[in-house]
């Protein structure tokens, strides 16, 4: 963790209301007046597209499992020094995966490679990462150390399973047996890599469908987030004012007592009401730490 140079990581995966997460971070960022380096979590793949179909032929050989969730898909090794140079220096190596053909064309490559390292840019106030690593811990790699607030984004693992089915399916041709074996092999990757970092988070927000999801193989649609509840968990509510949350927050309650429930459609005004003053936080212990340097630079 670094005063002069703070990360924040958002950790979590499909179906938890990404598009929600970065505009409420966007509007905070503006709101506060701090630039931030933004990292995407994909652009530690190890593997570019073709190379990671190679390697699914390859593990199927061997009868062997590999998956985005896990270590031997991604280069924890870099996203952990990534985030410790950061943390040192406000400085550090970043790249871009291309997902697409329009994300792609003004590279001049292909979708599903990454674009050349290149270092981040002067001046930022903070790292911002969101993918799926932002909190992971195994024996050899420890990134969760270096982050200042670690929130988690993650739906039901039904709800994940819908998100995941629908979208192969409809926006990249596969069929649904296909999906439906890629989340069985990704299961131990999913429970080794992905689930332990919701305990290290300061701020969870789960999403919860209010309509049956029971079978998830079956499913037509994606429930929307009005058609949801979300369960916002405190590692530490000692000095949360969930007094103040309920009254802003029409429709919220709690169900713990670190524990606030609100509905899905307020999701991105409940992430703004909570973290932009976490946020705050980390940017007057930066001014101080950096008081602090100046002061002792003239004596």
């Amino acid at each position: 963790m670094s005063s002069r140079y703070p990360i924040i990581a958002v950790t979590g995966s499909s179906g938890a209301g990404t598009s929600t997460t970065t505009e409420a971070f966007e509007h905070i960022f503006r709101t506060i007046g701090c630039s931030a380096a933004n990292v995407e979590g994909d652009s530690f793949h190890r593997y570019s597209r073709q190379e990671m179909d190679l390697e699914k032929r390859k593990a199927k050989e061997e009868n062997r499992n590999i998956s985005y969730f896990g270590d031997q898909a991604n280069d924890f090794d870099a996203l952990e020094q990534l985030f410790k140079d950061y943390s040192e220096t406000g400085q550090g190596k970043i790249r871009r995966y291309l997902h697409t053909f329009d994300e792609a064309v003004p590279y001049n490559q292909m979708p599903g490679t990454f674009t050349p390292w290149e270092d981040i840019g002067e001046g930022t106030d903070l790292l911002f990462y969101e993918g799926l690593h932002g909190g992971v811990k195994t024996e050899k790699n420890n990134v969760a150390q270096y982050v200042d607030l670690l929130i988690g984004m993650v739906p039901i693992v039904n709800l994940e399973w819908i998100q995941k089915i629908i979208r192969d399916t409809s926006q990249r041709g596969h069929s649904r047996e296909a999906v439906t074996k890629s989340i069985v092999h990704s299961m131990d990757d999913y429970i080794n890599f992905i689930t332990p970092q919701f305990s290290r988070t300061h701020v969870n927000f789960q999403r919860v469908p209010t309509v049956d999801t029971s079978n998830p193989f079956s499913a037509k649609a994606i429930p929307t987030l009005d058609e949801s509840f979300v369960v916002i968990r405190f590692r530490d509510s000692s000095n949360v004012d969930f007094p103040y949350y309920l009254s802003m927050i029409d429709g919220a309650f709690m169900s713990r007592v670190n524990t606030l429930v609100v509905p899905g459609g307020k999701m991105g005004f409940a992430m703004e009401l909570i973290l932009t003053p976490l946020i705050q936080a980390l940017m007057q212990r930066k001014s101080e730490a950096n008081k602090q340097l100046d002061w002792m630079s003239d004596l």
